[in-house]
């Protein structure tokens, strides 16, 4: 038998809810503020929608069916998303059952993810996290399109075009935290025990790491300003790739300096000053306009900030 969603009283969905969350048709009628007979009716009738047994009764309250358990996440989250659109100022991490995308490099999530799964789990919030991996130093399109609620990282271009839009534009940002880009190489390194001079920074082979794969990137265009190139071998779009490589080679790499402990290789590799003046690097967070005022949105940007 197949539900005929047509005619399904959604608050029959409602009641489902609470009576998986309370474990008992007792507790979850005074949460409802109904009758336990109606509270008994309304999943009868759930059952019959749906064509299969959902409660069994046990020693204490009802025990859900293996039905009822892969049925509720689909439902707590629908739910919360009606809620969200319908009383947007309304959000309960700990009853409010949704799933928050965040987009970001493996370094950022290594750094980040830690402290926002004890967040959650101290909240006891009901919010899962997706993280997906960047393929750009631009997310405003991912953004645009909500393949992802938040974006996070090192986007210069983006918030330059963000700022100089400012109000008026659809894309918000916060920036997190500040570090600065560091020449890494192994332990043992032939540069390992002498002076790091433009000249021998040149002519070492480099290892690259590009989100999209192009083959040149910030280091490159200052090192263009300064009439000089460097030979990159190989490119990567990992952080944790390029930490294993350049242990392993006498391949060079610039990273990030808040990210080397974040490739698992902090201990086989050295770092030094770059011979060539660069940028700080800002690393930020941005989201669209139509999340801006999102209760669970702002909660989300809270907790990575308090991550960080």
């Amino acid at each position: 038998m197949s539900t005929n969603y047509r005619t399904l009283d959604l608050n029959l969905l409602r009641v489902f809810d609470t009576v998986m969350a309370d474990g008992s048709l007792t507790r979850a009628a005074a949460t409802l503020a109904m009758t336990q007979p109606a509270v008994s009716h309304a999943l009868h009738r759930l059952r019959d929608a749906v064509g299969e047994e959902l409660f069994q009764r046990a020693a204490r309250g009802v025990r859900p069916t293996p039905r009822a358990e892969a049925l509720w996440p689909q439902v707590r989250e629908a739910l919360a998303s009606l809620r969200q659109a319908l009383a947007p100022g309304e959000f309960d991490p700990a009853r409010d059952a949704m799933q928050l995308r965040i987009a970001m490099a493996d370094a950022t999530a290594a750094l980040l993810a830690p402290a926002l799964v004890r967040a959650i789990e101290s909240a006891a919030a009901a919010v899962n996290l997706r993280v997906l991996p960047l393929t750009t130093r631009d997310p405003r399109r991912l953004l645009a399109d909500d393949a992802a609620e938040l974006a996070v990282g090192f986007f210069p271009e983006a918030v330059a075009a963000v700022v100089a839009q400012g109000e008026e534009g659809p894309i918000r940002h916060a920036r997190l935290y500040d570090t600065r880009y560091v020449c890494v190489m192994r332990r043992g390194h032939p540069l390992a025990e002498q002076a790091l001079t433009l000249d021998n920074y040149c002519a070492a082979h480099h290892l690259q790491v590009s989100f999209s794969g192009r083959p040149h990137g910030y280091v490159d265009l200052a090192l263009a300003g300064l009439g000089r190139q460097r030979r990159i071998l190989l490119t990567v779009n990992q952080f944790f790739t390029a930490g294993r490589v350049v242990s392993e080679s006498d391949l060079l790499t610039v990273l990030p300096e808040h990210f080397i402990a974040a490739t698992g290789y902090r201990d086989e590799l050295l770092v030094r000053e770059l011979p060539l003046p660069m940028p700080p690097v800002h690393v930020s967070m941005l989201w669209h306009l139509r999340h801006d005022a999102e209760a669970s949105h702002r909660w989300l940007r809270a907790l990575v900030q308090a991550a960080t």
